[in-house]
């Protein structure tokens, strides 16, 4: 019997595949990262033949590592970068233009003319969401008017559109299916998350043809089949997930009020809401968390453009780091920050300010600031920012987590854990396996291919790495939140700004 999950899990700055056991287990894991591409100033781009380059080539190690042949996974799962567009022909399964990355911000004109139109009730009111260039829908719009012949290709039905899940779920199936799940589908910005559909409104307002958009399904469903010269023998593949649900789904955050925090590029809260979408008054995201046997279970989130990308930044565009894990020991070389502040609005800020002008600021240098005081606030950034989520999320109605769970590359920093305990006031749990995207998208895989029976067998598959409670006084954090406030102000008022 097959009792193995191949998971495919892509993300922002590379591609990793990781095979799971029937007990959650990782027996393999392989990956690489890729180029990123930066033609003007504000945009981002990957090249979509070297994500799928990677994604065999990461698959195909970790079977021939793990030693378990095709014939024994029972399923493939994918997670992906979410608002990430990918417009390619039909016809050929080639690309028509590089991806269009989340962070690119080169839709923000379009999403200005669309609020004075007076077009952001609407959006927010049928796909959770607020206008910003962050997601897909722009992204589409500005391929399809801006190479040659595209958008009359698009409305003959000869273009197809997908988040990178759909492109790689085109590729592996040898161009058969052409889909996604709910949870990418709901990031485009022209999906109504209330009745689970495109929404042709939408789509006219902002000049995607319905046409090119991908069936959408639940997050664990046999999505068809990869083609046999893949990988030896056909696998189903059974399970979708952008990659914030599926952290969620992977750490076990089935119950309403359950929350988890992931921190690699970029920063991205979810709070379990149950099958209520909640809608936002702080400029929160309302967005599916997963669907299973057609019934939606929602969550509020926020975003953050920026964790990891800062301590990257450190690395490699100043060179005080060789690697991430010296700002560990850098921040406790200190005693504190020295009141310097980051805020690393590098490619606009986004919950709850949702500001794509604001660029990245420090504050309150002075002349025996070392590279420690600016590596600790980088990491005092990721705090600070998860902070203003869970205070939004409170004032709009959402629970206060008892615990919230951590998971991403970031997570592994003790330092960082602690302070994040500190600031936010409530108990911080790391998991024993920080593969959680990995683990959410193997979970929804491993439910439709009938590996696991249900939610019961899958939180008990979760277990716990270190607890971290919160010491510091409320009399010692109000003048550090106060001194961080202070710096998103400034931030947010100064010019001259760029859009």
């Amino acid at each position: 019997m097959a009792s193995h999950i191949l998971v495919i899990d892509q993300g922002t700055t590379s591609t990793r595949s990781v095979l799971f056991d029937a007990s959650a287990r990782r027996v393999a894991i392989a990956q690489t990262e890729f180029p990123q591409h930066y033609p003007q100033f504000g945009w981002v781009e990957h090249d979509p033949e070297d994500i799928w380059r990677d994604t065999l080539a990461t698959a195909r190690q970790a079977i021939e590592e793990s030693g378990v042949p095709a014939r024994s996974i029972a399923a493939i799962g994918i997670t992906n970068q979410r608002e990430t567009a990918v417009v390619w022909d039909r016809a050929t399964g080639e690309p028509i233009h590089r991806a269009i990355v989340w962070q690119d911000r080169r839709g923000a004109d379009r999403c200005a003319t669309l609020r004075a139109d007076g077009a952001e009730d609407l959006v927010r009111a049928r796909t959770g969401l607020l206008i910003d260039p962050y997601f897909s829908a722009t992204k589409i719009a500005w391929i399809l008017d801006n190479v040659p012949d595209a958008r009359a290709r698009a409305e003959r039905g000869e273009l197809a559109f997908g988040t990178i899940d759909s492109f790689l779920l085109w590729r592996l199936t040898g161009g058969a299916v052409h889909a996604t799940d709910i949870t990418n589908a709901s990031r485009t910005m022209l999906f109504d998350i209330h009745r689970g559909c495109w929404d042709e409104e939408l789509c006219r307002l902002i000049g995607v043809p319905m046409a090119m958009l991908p069936d959408v399904h639940d997050n664990a469903h046999v999505y068809g089949t990869t083609a046999t010269d893949l990988f030896g023998a056909p696998i189903p593949i059974a399970g979708m997930a952008g990659d914030q649900q599926s952290a969620l789904f992977g750490q076990a955050c089935f119950d309403r009020g359950s929350a988890k925090s992931t921190y690699g590029t970029g920063c991205f809260m979810l709070l379990n809401t149950g099958t209520e979408a909640v809608s936002s008054q702080h400029r929160l995201i309302t967005t599916p968390a997963y669907r299973l046997d057609g019934v939606t279970t929602y969550a509020l989130e926020g975003s953050i453009f920026v964790a990891g990308a800062a301590i990257k930044w450190l690395r490699d565009g100043l060179g005080i780091i060789t690697h991430a894990s010296q700002t560990n020991d850098m921040a406790t070389k200190v005693p504190d920050s020295h009141g310097v502040y980051m805020v690393p609005a590098f490619v606009g800020l986004g919950a709850p300010h949702w500001d794509p002008a604001a660029r990245g600021s420090i504050h309150g240098l002075t002349l025996d600031s070392s590279a420690a005081h600016l590596a600790r606030a980088a990491l005092e950034a990721v705090a600070y920012q998860t902070l203003d989520l869970a205070e939004a999320m409170v004032a709009d109605g959402g629970s206060r987590p008892e615990r919230l769970r951590v998971d991403g590359g970031m997570a592994a920093n003790d330092w960082l854990c602690g302070f994040l305990a500190d600031l936010t006031d409530m108990a911080v749990e790391r998991p024993a396996d920080l593969e959680t995207t990995a683990r959410g998208a193997a979970f929804h895989a491993g439910l439709a291919s009938g590996l696991w029976s249900g939610l019961d067998e899958l939180a008990a598959l979760w277990s716990p790495d270190r607890l971290f409670e919160p010491s510091m006084t409320a009399a010692a954090r109000a003048p550090l939140v106060a001194g961080w406030h202070d710096a998103v102000a400034r931030t947010l008022s100064a010019g001259p700004r760029q859009s």
